[in-house]
């Protein structure tokens, strides 16, 4: 839970750059959803906490996780964070470094007693020069239509 909306994205990097999974997930409803940037979808805390304290402790372990820029637009005791991220330090399943990367954090948060708790959070990786995904022949990758 944070004072002020202004104040998750800053909580959340400081838990990551910690590579404490239950301080990042405190910042959430007991009860909250975020859904990864592969579509895995954790349903409360504890998951969200066992997600991100393995993959801070892993393929997360040595990333720097930047904000990039951020909007956020408050509905009252609702409030709607869109934060481009810039991801670096991750490793492949060699443990090769990988390529850094952007993604974009979408957060619900909901004022509650004693401050902010986000509800929901999702994770769209950026692919630049691409307008969407394509399924076909067991593939998948992003493509652009113009």
């Amino acid at each position: 839970m944070v004072s002020a909306p202004q104040a998750f994205v800053p909580a959340f990097i400081a838990a990551w750059a910690a590579r404490d999974g239950d301080a990042l997930a405190a910042l959430f409803a007991e009860d909250a959803d975020f859904v990864n940037v592969v579509g895995i979808w954790w349903e409360d805390r504890p998951a969200i906490a066992r997600a991100h304290s393995h993959a801070l402790h892993s393929f997360f372990a040595k990333t720097r996780l930047v904000a990039g820029r951020l909007k956020i637009r408050d509905l009252g005791d609702v409030a709607i964070i869109h934060a481009r991220m810039a991801l670096t330090g991750q490793v492949t399943p060699g443990g090769e470094a990988a390529g850094a990367r952007t993604t974009i954090l979408s957060f619900v948060l909901h004022r509650r007693d004693g401050g902010w708790t986000c509800v929901s959070a999702q994770n769209t990786d950026v692919v630049p020069g691409m307008e969407t995904h394509l399924a076909g022949d067991g593939t998948f990758g992003a493509v652009d239509y113009r």
